[in-house]
């Protein structure tokens, strides 16, 4: 004989009562904050770091843009060849340069190439890295030329890369860092 009763009316067995009791802990939810920031908090930091690493290789890329603008300015107007009591040298060229750097970057390190090519059609530029080590294949040169001459100023920097998140990082070469260049090529003013 089956007998009903109503809802609510029965008594729990002893293994309800132990889910029953087992559900206490189930529903606390003290700690789940703490618990999901710690999951959470590896990728947030490892975001946020690669987002300040990609705007400080931009800043520091425009910086280096702006200070070639401002040195080619120097040779393009004949100011740089014309100076008093001599004439620029790549270590004056290089201090006009660092002025402008605003102490982003070891001014030691910092490659300057300078020199005239006949014609805009036959400028051009080679990668002044060896690609398998990362060491400098450019040698520095500083030949600004007279007037009317045709110029190519190249700055070229690498900066350090700190972020290295599952290979995915910044750095172009071995030597974990960033080829950061700038290259203006132009005409100089008849002085």
């Amino acid at each position: 004989m089956i007998m009903w009763r109503r809802p609510g009316t029965e008594k729990p067995s002893r293994l309800l009562a132990r889910f029953v009791r087992g559900g206490r802990f189930v529903r606390n939810d003290r700690g789940t904050t703490l618990i999901e920031f710690g999951l959470l908090a590896l990728p947030f930091f490892a975001i946020v770091a690669a987002i300040l690493e990609t705007a400080f290789v931009f800043l520091a890329a425009n910086v280096l843009d702006g200070s070639l603008d401002y040195a080619t300015r120097l040779l393009r107007t004949g100011q740089a060849q014309q100076a008093t009591p001599s004439p620029y040298t790549i270590t004056e060229y290089r201090a006009a340069m660092c002025d402008r750097l605003f102490g982003l970057f070891d001014c030691d390190k910092l490659k300057l190439r300078v020199h005239t090519v006949t014609s805009f059609a036959t400028a051009s530029v080679g990668y002044p890295l060896d690609p398998d080590t990362g060491d400098w294949v450019a040698t520095e040169l500083y030949k600004p030329g007279t007037g009317g001459d045709i110029v190519i100023a190249e700055a070229y920097y690498k900066w350090p890369t700190l972020v290295d998140l599952f290979s995915f990082n910044l750095s172009n070469d071995p030597d974990h860092t960033r080829l950061l260049a700038s290259v203006r090529t132009f005409k100089n003013e008849p002085f």
